[in-house]
């Protein structure tokens, strides 16, 4: 069986969608999957073993018709049984109908239900926010897959474990450290946001008092690198773990004791890795974003912006998260 998913999106959206096609491949060990993912995205596909094909599409950039015919070309020489579309809007509708795929699945709230052979109810429209990871995994209905839904899970390629491994070494960091990401947050309004400098030095200090034998180590990656260079401008103690690709950003995830990010696929991968994560939200709600909490063991914890804004959230709320949590 071949099976292609569309989801627009950023990494974060892409890593939500993992349950989804870990459980196509449960039930359908032999099919094929295809994603179509925007180009910024596709990065995410390095921490799946479960995707055999990434067809980069821009669906939020300026495309031509002839992109379109591209794609639709690509989809119909490959034969899909079945599509799966994260995505309602008219064009990707048009789109999987015209690529002649015999079961095309979105959401009952698209304005274009004939382009589709199957509809699933999108319960995030109901009034009561839904974790976005459950809200794809809803589409797998369609195909009589109906299994709860999986926290997302991710494979670190060896080559990114070893280059983490090496890394901390040559940092020290031998017994655990607090791994603190300043940003951009992903949330709609937030794409620009970043939670203010001075914000993370209040944090980072406050660590060092209480906890002086555990390291505080800021990860610089190609979106963070402006922030985290103002911050070692005016912190010569600061240590700092640039990461080059998305495996090597897991795995040195993965060895923190503690990851505090604001929403960002950041936050998504320590969540995958079950690392201890305390996020902060903007826009976004946690109970969107992060896994439905159950009892008092919860790894992951939402800050929410009393504004909508992340910039607006106070370190001091920050730190009795921390210390009272």
């Amino acid at each position: 069986m071949r099976i292609l998913a569309l989801v627009p999106g950023g990494i974060s959206d892409q890593l939500l969608f993992f349950p989804v096609l870990e459980d196509i491949k449960k039930v359908y060990s032999k099919a094929e999957i295809a994603v179509v993912a925007e180009p910024k995205a596709v990065a995410a596909y390095r921490v799946s073993k479960i995707v055999d094909t990434v067809l980069p599409f821009a669906f939020s950039g300026t495309t031509s018709p002839s992109d379109w015919a591209n794609l639709l070309g690509l989809i119909r020489d490959r034969e899909y049984e079945v599509a799966i579309s994260s995505n309602t809007k008219w064009g990707t509708g048009l789109l999987l109908w015209l690529s002649g795929v015999p079961t095309r699945i979105t959401y009952d709230t698209t304005r274009t239900p004939w382009f589709y052979t199957a509809l699933v109810p999108d319960k995030s429209q109901a009034g009561k926010p839904q974790y976005q990871a459950e809200r794809y995994h809803d589409l797998l209905s369609a195909i009589n897959i109906n299994t709860p839904t999986a926290l997302p899970t991710i494979n670190v390629p060896e080559g990114d474990i070893a280059w983490a491994n090496a890394l901390r070494d040559r940092l020290q960091l031998k017994n655990g450290y607090v791994l603190m990401y300043p940003g951009p947050a992903t949330g709609i309004g937030d794409r620009a946001a970043s939670y203010p400098t001075p914000s993370w030095q209040a944090l980072i200090k406050d660590f060092r008092a209480k906890q002086p034998n555990l390291p505080v180590v800021v990860l610089q990656t190609n979106d963070s690198a402006e922030q985290v260079n103002q911050l070692k401008q005016a912190d010569s103690e600061l240590v700092v773990a640039t990461a080059t690709n998305l495996g090597q950003t897991a795995a040195f995830i993965a060895g923190a004791d503690l990851a505090i990010s604001p929403d960002s696929h950041i936050m998504q991968l320590a969540v995958a890795l079950k690392v201890f994560t305390l996020a902060l939200f903007g826009s976004n709600q946690p109970e969107e974003m992060l896994p439905p909490t159950e009892g008092e063991e919860t790894r992951f914890l939402g800050i929410s912006s009393p504004t909508g804004k992340i910039t607006d959230i106070e370190p001091q709320t920050v730190l009795q998260k921390v210390w009272g949590g």
